[in-house]
């Protein structure tokens, strides 16, 4: 059976690849076509990141279309093949189950949308500060999606289990609908700061995606770790053509949709507590903003150059694959760090 769903995962995850790479030049002539390009912000409001970046003004966004378009299709083309046709092969590389992978993938399509209406506002300067939602408005988005996910994982699958590595699960009632928003909202507001640099925010989420993927096939979630793989898949694809000179930007339509689903698989994984390991580079870009914020409030000065912290990096002179690089090999290990202590919290090895 394990073995059956390590072909499984590695058969879609491959799949996904060659799917999503296919495909793109369609998507790339589209984007380019139509002049889809992202808006850098004025040097008045963003004096070192207009500096560092406006070389790339013009660059097609919406490249996270490549991602969960691939993963929804792939979706639909197993669950209806399955339906539809039968057969071995449908049957087993189905990876659409209501208790497992309806949830994720309906968020992951769902705050895409929403994320691809603010590229298309950036793109045509449509809204205030040059074009898209604000970030308390995508914090509001974040929020009201988290929302609706924690009201099916409450009420449609009666879930309030809550895991603290090392001490157990905690049955925390009606609490887990405030805690589940919180792990939504704060994983995506990380995923979507972290995406500033070619093939940065692309990277960090295939190492964690991998490592989620990894525990849900440790715990028996086949179907969540074939999804884990597919997006992983498509992530790969992506990265090939996002790498510096990237030839189109993730966009929110990419990191808002990948920043939530990895929240859900997290808290469908009931190892919410772990994903500030495991996305151990998502929370200091986060917490650089954050930071960063508080001091220009409180002491009106600065303590990096410019945030999110890849900026800083830039600012002082390191190249951008440089500081890819880096943050790639620093989040494969929190990865893997990660994925061990999810397998020591389940007694794998005792």
């Amino acid at each position: 059976m394990e073995v059956y769903g390590l072909i499984k995962i590695l058969f879609l995850t491959t799949v996904s690849f060659l799917v999503a790479v296919t495909w793109t030049p369609l998507l790339t002539n589209f984007l380019y076509r139509h002049r889809l390009g992202k808006q850098i912000r004025d040097a008045k409001s963003a004096p070192i990141f207009s500096r560092l970046h406006r070389n790339k003004s013009g660059t097609p966004t919406m490249g996270g279309i490549l991602i969960w378009v691939t993963v929804l299709v792939l979706a639909l083309f197993f669950y209806f093949g399955n339906q539809l046709i039968g057969g071995t092969f449908f049957s087993w590389f189905n990876f659409l189950s209501r208790s497992q992978t309806l949830l994720p993938l309906g968020a992951l399509v769902a705050s895409a949308l929403v994320g691809l209406v603010d590229d298309y506002f950036n793109v045509r300067r449509i809204g205030p500060r040059g074009g898209g939602l604000t970030m308390r408005h995508r914090l509001i988005t974040y929020a009201i999606i988290a929302l609706i996910g924690a009201l099916w994982f409450y009420f449609k699958l009666d879930w309030d289990l809550f895991r603290v590595p090392f001490l157990g699960n905690f049955n925390i009632g009606w609490w887990y609908i405030p805690a589940f928003i919180v792990v939504i909202v704060s994983t995506s507001f990380s995923v979507n700061e972290t995406d500033g640099l070619d093939g940065l925010a692309g990277g960090i989420l295939l190492s964690s995606f991998v490592a989620y993927g990894a525990i849900a096939f440790m715990q028996g979630r086949t179907d969540l770790a074939a999804f884990c793989g597919v997006i992983a898949g498509a992530l790969m694809a992506f990265l090939w053509f996002n790498i510096n000179p990237a030839r189109f930007f993730m966009g929110d339509t990419g990191a808002m949709s990948l920043g939530v689903t990895l929240g859900i698989v997290a808290m469908l994984t009931n190892t919410a507590l772990l994903l500030p390991v495991i996305g151990f580079v998502f929370v200091l870009e986060s917490l650089s903003v954050i930071v960063q914020t508080l001091s220009k409030k409180m002491r009106s000065k600065k303590i990096f150059h410019s945030t999110p912290i890849h900026h800083h990096f830039e600012a002082i002179g390191w190249s951008e694959p440089k500081i890819v690089m880096r943050f790639w090999i620093i989040a494969g290990v929190t990865a893997a760090m990660g994925f061990i202590l999810a397998l020591v919290d389940i007694g794998f090895f005792s």
